[in-house]
């Protein structure tokens, strides 16, 4: 079983781009992408339905702006939108679907870089989250979240970690949220399997970054550690275009559907 993730920097804009084909020529058994950047009313049968699988959507109340989507093959057993939190639902940020073995997050974390306010909200959403998949798993189910995080947690995640420790996304106080996740359990699931530099999932449109690889790895599956075992390998798919990040993905073994 293999689960794509992907903020594709407005779904209707990657539909012109190939998107539909992509997920023809991948056969992902999941795909969750983030910053949608559409209502529903706004696509046509061509996004929602007529590739074969079943499509979830949370969008923003704000026009144009954030939303998450989750394609499944199977319908899921069942699907949540937000986190009932209502100032974090109202910009469209999270999906939640429950399948064979496990609980999928599908989430489109806040980006903290254009004011101390937004940094604020930034930090909250991660600590209002942390208590709600620790309850899941307290109570026997297995999670995983998976989406942009906006936050590269190590050097390693970065390509000029030096220049950017004031910047929203390698911030310390933000790099010591993740550390909590870490610190209750919960498994990067691209450094568990990889441990090379030089693998980042976003690129700046601007200095031709991307062509020289100045990326930051911000795109994350993790994992509760009672689940881990059940993870084959994670990967990053730099090489597919169409937005400013790329795909992320990881392969569960048979036993766990």
């Amino acid at each position: 079983m293999r689960i794509f993730s992907w903020n594709v920097n407005g779904v209707r804009a990657i539909e012109k781009k190939g998107f539909l084909e992509w997920i023809d020529q991948e056969d992902p058994d999941i795909i969750c992408i983030q910053e949608t950047k559409a209502k529903v009313e706004q696509l046509g049968s061509s996004l929602i339905e007529d590739h074969g699988y079943h499509t979830y959507w949370h969008s923003a109340e704000r026009p144009g702006y954030s939303g998450v989507a989750t394609f499944s093959k199977n319908e899921p057993f069942f699907v949540q939108e937000g986190l009932g939190i209502d100032r974090f639902d109202k910009e469209g940020r999270v999906l939640i679907t429950e399948h064979a073995n496990f609980l999928l997050f599908n989430i489109y974390f806040p980006n903290g870089q254009k004011d101390d306010t937004r940094l604020k909200y930034k930090l909250d959403f991660y600590d209002s989250l942390l208590p709600i998949i620790n309850d899941h798993v307290e109570n026997g189910s297995n999670v995983i979240v998976t989406g942009d995080w906006n936050t590269a947690h190590f050097p390693i995640d970065l390509a000029r970690p030096k220049d950017n420790v004031k910047t929203s996304g390698f911030m310390p106080i933000e790099r010591e949220k993740l550390d909590d996740y870490v610190e209750s359990g919960w498994i990067d699931t691209f450094r568990h399997f990889h441990d090379e530099p030089e693998r980042y999932t976003w690129w700046t449109y601007r200095f031709g970054a991307r062509q020289r690889n100045i990326g930051w790895r911000i795109d994350y599956f993790f994992v509760n550690d009672g689940f881990i075992n059940n993870i084959e390998d994670a990967d990053i798919h730099e090489t597919v275009m169409g937005s400013d990040h790329c795909p992320v993905s990881i392969t569960i073994n048979s036993d766990s559907i």
